[in-house]
């Protein structure tokens, strides 16, 4: 059984729509608990899984296939009459970002999707990380998020010196993502490789890519992280609108 982590909206409120938070390297279910707190608090379901586990010793289709199957059980029996509060929105983060790009690619069905949000998208030639104080450095410049991820005895220290399989960044950069997705990378995250994300963003019919100024590895929980939701929030929201933005701006002097 997929086991994962529910942040329900404010109680009397129709829930707007189910988001799926898939973990990167390292991370537990706990290290986005302030985020889908955010969420949560526009009323939308928002449930975490735990991170997938590609380590390159088992076939990319088959990990994919196993992933999806995961993610598919995890979608199921948000609303609550036991089915599923729409749209549905998948995010991920680094090597969960890859992994959710790569099976939404796939020609074979998948699990349910209404749109994706790829955050902290890694690179295939990233830099080595170091020690602990090395990697919260990659990682992030929020003080509580390095206090969430250094009091958390389950978050595995040293995992962004692991390697995402080739093969596996490969089929996310490749992919034709046949859903609306929005990308999210900080501009300093050391991770990242901004050409190849830039190219892959504008090859995709219905995509944004946005950059948070300031923003590390982490960028869903680093210093900025109230705006990186609320950029998130709009994204839901113009998905409902048909992909058309609910703002827009006719003056501005600043």
């Amino acid at each position: 059984m997929t086991e994962y982590t529910d942040h329900h909206g404010p109680e009397g409120l129709r829930t707007r729509g189910t988001v799926v938070v898939v973990p990167g390297r390292g991370e537990t279910r706990a290290t986005y608990r302030r985020f889908a707190g955010r969420l949560a608090a526009d009323a939308y379901r928002v449930r975490v899984v735990d991170a997938p586990v590609f380590d390159g010793t088992e076939d990319t289709g088959a990990a994919l296939g196993r992933f999806g199957a995961a993610l598919a059980e995890a979608v199921d029996g948000t609303a609550a009459d036991g089915g599923v509060a729409a749209p549905v929105v998948l995010v991920g983060a680094d090597a969960g970002a890859a992994a959710l790009a790569a099976l939404l690619g796939r020609d074979e069905a998948g699990p349910r999707a209404d749109a994706v949000v790829l955050a902290g998208l890694p690179g295939s030639a990233s830099p080595a990380v170091g020690s602990w104080d090395e990697e919260l450095d990659v990682r992030t410049a929020c003080p509580a998020h390095r206090g969430t991820l250094s009091g958390d005895s389950r978050v595995r220290r040293g995992s962004l010196d692991e390697a995402v399989p080739d093969a596996l960044l490969a089929a996310a950069y490749e992919a034709e993502l046949p859903v609306p997705a929005l990308f999210l990378v900080g501009d300093a995250d050391r991770l990242a490789d901004r050409d190849a994300l830039t190219r892959t963003a504008e090859s995709q019919s219905r995509a944004r890519l946005s950059v948070v100024r300031g923003a590390h590895h982490d960028v869903l929980n680093d210093a900025n992280h109230r705006s990186v939701a609320a950029e998130t929030v709009a994204f839901l929201e113009t998905l409902r609108n048909e992909l058309v933005p609910v703002v827009s701006v006719e003056s501005s002097t600043w």
